[in-house]
């Protein structure tokens, strides 16, 4: 960041003894000792406050956010148990040791390292110290996004249809939640969208939806005819005038752990042994559209991703249908 060296000596506490450029020092490879730890050099607790309000002014989402506040407090908290950080060989270490306390005794996974590495270099990078800056990120794991298929994602949707012997309340309820996996799946939309939805977003006549996703990045998504036919009857038995165009009784937006709990119960209700969760419908909508011969760039376009590279990973394709492509092919 820009003004990383002038935010680094703001944060250093007022001190009557406290060496030129901590961070400046240890980026030299200097065997140096600081005299004191560098948690009594710079101001932790306020530099976190700053980094968090950073992430926000550049609109990361609340979820990334959030992440990013647990990864980093519990480093600083782990780092306070620590003794005599006071060079940058002491601090270096310490970070070893916190992976290391992660993989062993907590049993993360290696994605978790990986995400905790990146987090922990940006932040004292955010604070101008540059004692992690030669600590080299690990891996991810790449594996194939799980996903369901066709016959999986209909009965998913259409668990509860046979239950019209409940109240009408409990028949509404019902219905918006078939609305809400059907416009997951069929649009590709994210948790954090759905929930957020107003209905002045939805177009009925045009099947699309104007969505501020990411980064306050706006995009248009479109949805199926059968979708379009449950909105509407949704949006006649549904009570509330309410801007959202998903509420609970008491007229107030709906939270992704609801979302998350809602599918888990469809799920079993369905018969499907699978893990089921809003992002894994996100994941058969990318798919889906893939194996039926959809541009992956169309499929970028509609799922708001700014690099063809995360798309990628959303999709998969199985073997049946790669061999269906490849003899299609006829090669020569």
């Amino acid at each position: 960041m820009d003004t990383m060296n002038q935010y680094s000596n703001h944060m250093r506490r007022n001190r009557d003894v406290i060496p030129d450029g901590y961070g400046d020092i240890a980026a030299e490879g200097s065997s140096y000792i600081v005299q004191e730890s560098i948690l009594d050099t710079f101001d932790f607790p306020e530099m976190i406050e700053d980094y968090l309000i950073e992430l926000e002014i550049r609109n990361y989402s609340r979820n990334t956010i959030k992440t990013y506040k647990s990864i980093v407090i519990n480093f600083y908290n782990f780092l306070c148990s620590e003794k005599n950080l006071t060079d940058e060989r002491r601090v270096l270490r310490a970070f070893k040791k916190y992976i290391q306390f992660l993989k062993r005794d907590k049993g993360v996974s290696q994605n978790y390292i990986y995400l905790v590495t990146v987090v922990c270099k940006k932040f004292f990078e955010f604070g101008g110290i540059q004692i992690l800056n030669e600590v080299k990120t690990p891996k991810r794991t790449k594996s194939l996004p799980k996903h369901l298929n066709e016959v999986e994602v209909e009965n998913l949707i259409n668990a509860f249809n046979n239950e019209s012997d409940c109240s009408v309340s409990k028949q509404l309820m019902n219905l918006r939640n078939k609305v809400i996996l059907a416009l997951l799946y069929s649009s590709g939309l994210r948790v954090s969208e759905l929930v957020s939805l107003y209905t002045d977003s939805v177009d009925l006549h045009e099947r699309t939806i104007r969505i501020r996703g990411k980064g306050e990045k706006d995009r248009i998504v479109l949805f199926d005819d059968k979708t379009k036919e449950l909105i509407e009857e949704y949006l006649q038995k549904k009570p509330q005038d309410g801007e959202y165009l998903f509420v609970n009784r008491s007229g107030n937006h709906l939270t992704p752990r609801y979302i998350q709990m809602m599918i888990k119960t469809h799920a079993k209700k369905a018969g499907i042994k699978k893990k089921v969760t809003p992002h894994i419908l996100r994941h058969s909508f990318a798919t889906h559209l893939l194996k039926n011969g959809v541009d992956i760039r169309a499929i970028q376009q509609l799922l708001g991703h700014s690099n063809l590279s995360t798309t990628q990973i959303y999709t998969s394709v199985d073997m049946q249908t790669l061999k269906n492509v490849y003899d299609r092919a006829k090669l020569v």
